[in-house]
């Protein structure tokens, strides 16, 4: 009976966290923009003009705004030289790499993980994604070898190794990047699909 009450718990717990964090996401960005935003409008505008979810729209308008200009090359190169200034900085580069190449995956604008691919070690098959396939852009002691760097997620964990292959020893798989992640993420359990 208690093993009964635990399993069905867990199955309602694994159903809900999901959605439950997405929501919280949201509500949160909208929070915050509505106080931060909220409060400078109150400012701007005559006294009976502003109302509640005011500054929660003029937040998601900047957003949409700064996306929208992100399109014009003049944008782009004005964003880029301030990348460089930041990329200078000692303790902010690192933070901001960091989350400029976290954020960077999820861009639609950047193809993120590449080609998923099935690569073959004693035996045995490991599924993973090509990152760079630019022998140019790999360090000066691997160019030269005809391969390419991959990453291998790590099932139920937030990590993986990324390794050096020789492009020959690659397979590539017929497979999104989304089926494959959740199929590498979930330990095969969830299916392809």
């Amino acid at each position: 009976m208690f093993k009964y009450i635990s399993k069905t718990l867990l199955t309602g717990f694994i159903t809900l966290l999901p959605m439950v964090l997405t929501i919280y996401l949201l509500y949160w960005l909208g929070i915050s923009s509505e106080e931060m935003l909220g409060n400078v409008l109150r400012t701007v505008l005559p006294e009976n003009t502003y109302f509640p979810g005011l500054g929660m729209f003029a937040g998601f308008s900047v957003i949409f705004v700064v996306g929208l200009m992100m399109n014009a090359y003049l944008v782009r190169k004005v964003f880029s030289l301030g990348e460089e200034v930041l990329y200078r900085l000692p303790l902010i580069k690192s933070v901001y790499r960091a989350f400029r190449d976290f954020f960077d995956f999820f861009s639609p604008s950047k193809e993120g993980l590449g080609q998923v691919v099935a690569i073959s070690l004693n035996g045995m098959e490991l599924i993973g994604f090509v990152t760079q396939e630019d022998e140019q852009r790999l360090p000066p002691s691997f160019r030269d070898r005809d391969s390419v760097l991959v990453y291998l997620p790590m099932s139920y964990m937030v990590g993986g190794y990324t390794i050096l292959v020789p492009r020959s020893e690659i397979r590539p798989l017929q497979m999104s990047r989304d089926e494959a992640m959740r199929f590498v993420l979930t330990a095969g359990i969830t299916g392809k699909n």
